[in-house]
């Protein structure tokens, strides 16, 4: 029987190098007390800031620099937990940093209110007073939109020292998840015993037997089905925290506040949402295209994954991959490569999957690291496409880092997706134009269906069940497991119509989303695919003024508002015009992809 490997057996080449953030746990820990150290010094400086333009700057500083000290010391130990959640040591290193971090919230959490407590123009006055305030400037006219929403001095310390206690649920949801369940043994293709885990899990539901993918569906929801109470409790906790966080601060809605944190006005989501469902006849034309074509007298959930052309016939091993990204990304020109290349070899990327390691895959890391990619690599295509994905990601910290200052050296989560996603479009243009095997072709545009129905539908189908849920949360209903699958497979049904069975496993799907705890992330996945196909096909047009377009929105950081950002990058995203773009480029590769697949047949 295949088994995962443990910590220990990965070769060393294919993990992430964590010794050029602390070369050891003791360098951990002594930054740990200079922290401590340094918050005695900066809470200290309370009630000070508006004695002068000098005074707003040292105190301002002072604050962001212990913010960036606590940021390393978070980054190291989250890195250490994730490559093996199971580790006892890993876990109490996080836990060090997660209590300092509640420790450095609270010693702080005067700060805000005390500049809040100035008026617009004191503020500016102060601002005026000092040149070396300039360069914040932008940091205090965000801010300064948080005045209807900023609580007392005293108030703001309360919620930061527990910040601990509102991160339970989804700590709590996150080693149960990760690190306590237990899969049980299925077989593969070729009747070999395997342990299921969520990332195998991915790769047989793209099988093209239909008795491996229900297998593994039904294998993987028995065991989520046993606890789906206690996810259901982690998740109501959860939402009850993000209403209980926006009602304080003075927010119509848990989504109001969540967008306000990206300055995303409503519109932006209300617009996802209804273009989505304007456009849902398009996903029920690809879902009984499969059927058709899979010449299946039913098609269930576990069949929405397998490629309609039949065994995938392109997989890359690692090595493979990365020729075939630099080989991709290339027209986002050659400083861009190098800086791909040099995260291959730099011992940047966590590759293989194993005992306890965090599912799924990431770009982390902070603005004095280099960029770090967690992955759980197979040899497939859809591996190759999380690589480049999340690539993306880490190009956009590298280049946010290089040319912004600390202040502005991280960017939105809104803008964030934007990145990644444009990296995918990229691959997928590459591959079509290299690629001229029909059935190649054809299983190209299938991975692109296929990603664009995940992204756009999926991830807005999740929004509208997070909203859904946090309303209700708000409205006195008690969110039980029974109640959320009866919506959620409601809803699921209206996405994808009378083309598939609804598999009364699907219902429970909400229990295994760990984005729910992301308080109204997944919104953005959908606005930042839709996005990323026009500006890839601005890149792609050969125009280099697109392309550098493009390439200063990901040098812009936060140095400007979100939106504006978009705008100077070349699309609006207020308006739909972006989102029926994307949809307009969906309908014509579903013709081209209905086309091949007849002939193929």
């Amino acid at each position: 029987m295949k088994q995962i490997p443990k910590r220990s057996e990965v070769p060393t080449a294919l993990t992430w190098d964590l010794t050029t953030i602390f070369p050891d746990e003791a360098a951990f820990k002594a930054a740990i007390a200079a922290i401590k150290t340094q918050t005695t010094v900066v809470a200290g400086l309370k009630g000070q800031l508006a004695q002068s333009g000098a005074a707003l700057y040292r105190v301002t500083t002072a604050v962001f620099d212990l913010n960036r000290q606590l940021e390393r010391v978070y980054v190291y130990a989250s890195l250490n937990n994730d490559q093996d959640t199971g580790n006892a040591a890993a876990q109490a290193l996080m836990g060090q940093a997660e209590s300092l971090v509640a420790t450095v919230g609270a010693a702080t959490a005067w700060f805000e209110p005390e500049v809040l407590a100035l008026s617009a123009d004191q503020l500016q006055t102060l601002i005026d007073n000092d040149p070396r305030l300039a360069d914040y400037q932008h940091v205090f006219d965000v801010l300064g939109q948080q005045r209807a929403h900023t609580l007392s001095v005293a108030e703001e310390k309360l919620l930061a020292g527990a910040s601990d206690i509102f991160g339970a649920s989804a700590k709590t949801y996150s080693v149960l998840s990760d690190a306590d369940l237990k899969f049980p043994v299925v077989q593969d293709e070729a009747g070999n015993d395997v342990r299921l885990s969520e990332g195998l899990y991915g790769v047989l539901l793209q099988s093209t037997t239909p008795r491996v993918r229900q297998q593994a569906f039904e294998a993987l929801y028995s065991v989520y089905q046993q606890f789906r109470h206690t996810f259901a409790a982690t998740l109501a906790s959860e939402v009850k925290t993000h209403n209980f966080s926006a009602e304080t601060r003075h927010y119509a809605s848990a989504r109001a506040a969540a967008m306000s944190r990206n300055n995303v006005p409503a519109v932006v989501y209300d617009t996802l949402v209804e273009t989505v469902n304007d456009h849902l006849d398009s996903l029920h034309r690809y879902v009984n295209l499969r059927k058709e074509i899979l010449d299946l007298p039913q098609l269930h959930m576990y069949d929405l994954y397998t490629p309609i052309t039949g065994e995938p016939s392109l997989k890359y091993t690692y090595q493979e991959a990365q020729e075939m990204a630099l080989k991709a990304l290339a027209v986002l020109g050659p400083d861009y490569t190098a800086n791909v290349q040099k995260m291959f070899d730099g011992r940047a990327i966590d590759v293989v999957e194993n005992q306890g390691k965090r599912t799924g895959a990431y770009s982390g890391g902070m603005y004095d690291t280099k960029p770090y990619i967690l992955l759980n690599w197979q040899d497939s295509l859809e591996s190759l496409f999380t690589l480049v994905h999340e690539m993306g990601h880490s190009m956009h910290s590298h280049y946010t880092r290089t040319n912004q200052p600390y202040q502005y050296g991280d960017y939105s989560i809104f803008v964030a997706e934007i990145a990644s996603t444009t990296n995918e479009n990229l691959l997928t243009d590459y591959l079509l134009k290299t690629q001229t095997d029909p059935k190649v072709r054809a299983y190209v545009l299938n991975h692109y269906l296929d990603g664009f129905k995940g992204t756009v539908y999926r991830q807005t189908q999740f929004a509208e069940f997070e909203d859904y849920i946090h309303q209700q949360d708000a409205a006195g209903e008690t969110l039980t497991a029974d109640f959320m699958s009866d919506f959620y497979g409601k809803l699921n049904q209206r996405y994808y119509g009378d083309g598939v069975i609804s598999d009364p496993q699907i219902a429970d799907e909400w229990t295994r989303i760990p984005h729910f705890y992301y308080d109204y992330y997944v919104y953005q996945y959908a606005t930042g695919f839709a996005a990323a196909t026009t500006l890839s096909q601005r890149i792609l047009s050969g125009d280099e003024a697109k392309r550098d377009a493009y390439l200063a929105y990901l040098k812009a950081g936060s140095s400007a508002l979100p939106l504006d950002v978009m705008k100077q990058a070349g699309v609006d995203m207020t308006q739909p015009g972006y989102l029926q773009t994307a949809f307009a480029t969906f309908d014509e590769r579903l013709a081209e992809f209905t086309q091949l697949a007849h002939e193929l047949k």
